[in-house]
């Protein structure tokens, strides 16, 4: 098995303002996310899943702001910014539960690929905060949950299995 190296800048202050360019991999690059037809990437339920759980970002880091994304079959690519909160700003209201985030269908739109009303956290309540965060921090958060979401789905809907982790 090949180490990985971290592609990290020593020293470098995470922290700080500005934007990120991110790479996710699935594990062993299983294809998870969906597939590629006539030249369009056609996502399945769980790279709805992916793609639903990155807005979910900004709620949990108000100091984050979600900007592009590109989901393919077996990687996730987006642009994270991080941004300054001074401490007089409150960060969005974040006393409000996030919506539940269960693959959960209906009959009626067990076969639709193009519901996005469909959420994928569980219940958090967040509060206000204006702490900066790392840009780890919010990734692996983002690793955390949608690996998370990803195994109910596997359970729940049968999604195809994954080894041992999903990145």
């Amino acid at each position: 098995m090949n180490e990985r190296r971290s592609l990290r800048l020593k020293g470098y202050d995470y922290a700080q303002e500005g934007l990120y360019f991110i790479t996710i991999c699935c594990q062993g690059q299983a294809h998870l996310f969906g597939k590629i037809e006539n030249q369009k990437m056609i996502l399945n339920d769980a790279g709805l899943m992916i793609k639903k759980c990155y807005g979910k970002l900004e709620q949990k880091y108000p100091d984050k702001k979600c900007r592009e994304m590109v989901i393919m079959s077996n990687h996730f690519h987006c642009i994270l910014e991080n941004i300054f909160i001074d401490n007089n700003t409150v960060a969005a209201s974040l006393r409000g539960r996030l919506e539940q985030c269960n693959p959960e269908r209906n009959d009626v739109n067990r076969h639709n690929r193009n519901d996005t009303n469909r959420d994928y956290f569980p219940n958090h309540n967040y509060g206000k905060t204006n702490q900066k965060y790392k840009v780890r921090d919010a990734v692996g958060w983002f690793k955390t949950m949608t690996t998370n979401a990803y195994k109910r789905g596997v359970k729940q809907f049968d999604w195809k299995r994954f080894d041992k982790r999903l990145e």
